[in-house]
């Protein structure tokens, strides 16, 4: 069964950070944690289970593929994972896909700053 890029629309919130995470380069599971962290400002941090389990289905999918892009003195056990042309264009459709959301939204809000809590 070959998946076309808006069959995996909308992504989770885990998804889009591991495919954000691998736009740039290939990296190790705890890379992938590490820029997602940065990515979200420590909003949202990965588990290794909800990580390892969605590079799992994302492999399935061909989303995203295992390489053997290694670091000088790298630890062998480390396995990478890079962005698959399929993968780019998931993403790709998400970002369209927020953006649209984001206009909608600005559409029916005031332009005004959120107020702040007391």
């Amino acid at each position: 069964m070959k998946l076309n890029a808006s069959s995996f629309l909308p992504l989770s919130r885990a998804t889009l950070y591991i495919l954000l995470a691998l736009a740039a380069e290939d990296r190790h599971g705890y890379g992938i944690m590490q820029e997602v962290a940065r990515q979200s400002g420590g909003q949202y941090k990965l588990g290794p289970g909800t990580l390892y389990d969605n590079l799992q289905k994302l492999v399935d999918q061909g989303a995203i593929t295992e390489t053997s892009t290694r670091s000088a003195g790298d630890d062998a056990r480390r396995r990478y994972y890079r962005l698959t042309g399929l993968g780019r264009s998931v993403l790709a459709a998400e970002v369209s896909r927020l953006e649209a959301v984001i206009q909608e939204a600005r559409r029916h809000l005031p332009l005004s700053k959120p107020e702040r809590a007391v």
